[in-house]
């Protein structure tokens, strides 16, 4: 039996990566501006994780019901580390903005 090669299980994932590079090499070429964007992007992304702990915590008990204290307590706890993540992400990007905001006016 011959062995196929693993190469031509990445010829599928080429134009995806192509289409994908030249993002990532515009943020690069813009500078500050791209900083900026890319922070706004994490900024983004904060809020989604944010929002979607809060929706699978809500929808866990609106369909699932009120459970047991210890349930709940173990459910609340995933729903405030998933929460904290977003908020780092945020500060993160705030902070990619605002050293963005700096390099604009001094370097400029």
């Amino acid at each position: 039996m011959r062995r196929q090669s693993e190469t031509l299980l990445l010829v599928p994932l080429l134009p995806i990566f192509l289409l994908g590079m030249f993002p990532m090499f515009l943020i690069a070429l813009l500078g500050f501006f791209g900083l900026a964007l890319f922070g706004v992007l994490v900024v983004c992304v904060g809020l989604a994780s944010s929002n979607e702990a809060h929706d699978n915590f809500n929808h866990d008990v609106i369909v699932h019901g009120y459970a047991r204290g210890s349930e709940r307590a173990a459910r609340a706890s995933d729903m405030h580390l998933a929460a904290r993540l977003g908020l780092r992400l945020e500060a993160v990007g705030a902070a990619m903005i605002l050293t963005a905001a700096i390099g604009l006016c001094y370097a400029g």
